[in-house]
């Protein structure tokens, strides 16, 4: 079974190991092994936070947050929000897709009959569809509780306009920025449209290339109306941040935690999805048969959006998965979740996704090698070195999900890596200096560094040769094991001299 710490750290500052353990009256070695255990560890460290640099171990991150994203229990539904979801059935009943501006109209007007806090239109309408064009752009510009979505201008993308009879004032953006891997981990508050190559068939707000023309997205404009309705305003916070009541939103850098590079230019957060089934969700159908609780429309947040994969408005989420089995979570379910998020936030209900500096991170990590390291160097049994190890890469694991489950994202992997590298540095280091090895190869290096800088010795290109042949001939590797088992015998004479003095005054006793 493992050794308790007192006994651990007792084996690490007494003296050197006999085939029973250390012998008490040989002197500490705490400094020499915690120069081994120091610089082991520094040296993992660096080279875990240059592989990081260079963005080999973002994949590893990325699928072990999405793991502590499925792992840790869900939030309870929010209550405070309704996503009305055009689904496959709807389509199928109706015969109508995209849905008709008629039938649009009359979903609106259904759900304001109902006294919504406000609704969030995530349906592109900047084509008429079917009748009930005028209709449409009537219940729209007649109603302030109405948000129309738009999706800005791009390199490659002309922009989607609002639905029409929206003012300026209420349109909000639905773009949502994608992982390299096409998940979707983090969502955009506040951007400005981008210039776009393709010829604009039409200009409006969310095309209009202008730094003052800064958007704001759906989730956090349907957030701003919640907390508005309780006397809460964004303010600007010191850091130049948006600020919800206490809690200051912070802008998302281009590099934190398991991101080589987020490419996050605009205003961005990380997205702390509240669980797979976050907000209620009831069909269209449903709405228009009147078979939906009022009182889960009055006063509520309410979204309005395709949840039916025709419409290709999925995305790829930490809770999706791999393999065959892969879940995508609608587009309007997503901008739910992120007002919920923000809302929660505001009001101090549920953290925001956090993450230390960079300089925490890597004490994070150097600390972790130096458990791994330390537990090494105590243990010499090799079944002992591997519980030890990985009930030590069990508890990183576990410190690192515990901190996930209160909204903190630690480096898990980098830490996983030093602190099993360092144990398996410190112990090869520590076996080749028992076997006399390590002492051997330096008093060989120091002779042949002595050899090439006597002065008697002619630098010529023929001597280098020979002498560089010397180095690499088998013999010398004859020469090292010999000086190692001298050294070995040497140690054990040595402790054998060291206890006979304590034996033979037991004896006369």
């Amino acid at each position: 079974m493992p050794l308790p710490f007192h006994r651990i750290w007792q084996r690490l500052t007494q003296g050197t190991h006999t085939e029973q353990g250390r012998t008490p009256t040989q002197p500490s070695r705490l400094p020499a092994i915690a120069a081994v255990v120091l610089s082991t560890g520094l040296v993992l460290t660096a080279g875990v936070g240059a592989i990081r640099w260079l963005g080999w171990l973002q994949g590893a991150e990325l699928a072990a947050y999405d793991q502590f994203m499925r792992r840790r229990p869900p939030a309870p539904i929010d209550e405070r929000f309704l996503v009305v979801g055009v689904d496959e059935l709807d389509i199928q009943t109706r015969q109508e897709f995209p849905i008709q501006d008629a039938t649009l109209a009359a979903l609106l007007a259904t759900l304001l009959e109902n006294d919504p806090l406000v609704i969030g239109l995530d349906i592109a309408r900047d084509v008429p569809q079917g009748t009930g064009r005028a209709q449409l752009e009537n219940v729209i510009a007649e109603s302030d509780r109405i948000i129309s979505a738009c999706q800005m201008s791009a390199e490659d993308n002309p922009g989607v306009p609002p639905a029409p009879g929206t003012p300026p004032e209420r349109v909000a953006f639905a773009d949502l920025p994608k992982d390299l891997d096409g998940n979707l981990r983090r969502h955009i508050l506040v951007s400005p449209p981008a210039e776009s190559t393709v010829p604009l068939p039409s200009q409006h707000k969310c095309n209009l290339v202008d730094p003052s023309n800064q958007l704001v997205s759906l989730g956090l404009s349907l957030a701003l109306v919640y907390l508005q309705e309780r006397g809460m305003a964004a303010q600007p916070a010191e850091s130049g941040n948006i600020q919800l009541g206490n809690t200051v939103l912070p802008r998302l850098g281009t590099s934190v935690v398991g991101y080589r590079q987020t490419g996050a230019e605009d205003y961005q957060l990380l997205l702390n999805y509240r669980a797979e089934e976050a907000v209620r969700i009831v069909s269209l159908t449903d709405v228009l048969t009147r078979q939906v609780d009022p009182a889960w429309i009055e006063g509520k947040v309410v979204l309005i959006g395709y949840t039916s994969p025709v419409a290709k408005d999925i995305f790829a989420t930490p809770f999706s998965g791999t393999g065959r089995d892969v879940n995508f979570m609608p587009g309007v379910v997503i901008h739910a979740q992120a007002a919920s998020q923000l809302i929660s936030a505001a009001m101090g209900d549920r953290p925001l996704m956090r993450y230390p500096a960079r300089w925490l991170e890597v004490l994070l990590i150097f600390g972790a090698a130096l458990v791994g390291g330390s537990l090494a160097y105590a243990n010499r049994k090799l079944w002992l070195f591997v519980v030890l190890q990985g009930g030590a890469s069990l508890g990183f694991y576990g410190l690192c999900y515990v901190a996930f489950t209160q909204s903190i994202w630690l480096p898990v992997v980098p830490g996983a890596i030093a602190l099993l590298g360092t144990g398996l540095g410190v112990a090869l280091l520590d076996r080749a200096d028992q076997g006399g090895y390590t002492q051997a190869v330096y008093e060989k290096m120091k002779e042949q560094v002595q050899g090439f800088v006597k002065p008697q010795i002619a630098i010529d290109e023929e001597k280098r040769k020979r002498q560089v042949e010397e180095i690499t001939d088998t013999g010398y590797f004859k020469d090292l094991m010999a000086r190692a088992k001298t050294i070995r015998e040497e140690r054990q004479r040595s402790m054998e001299s060291a206890s006979k003095p304590a034996n033979s005054e037991s004896t006369q006793k």
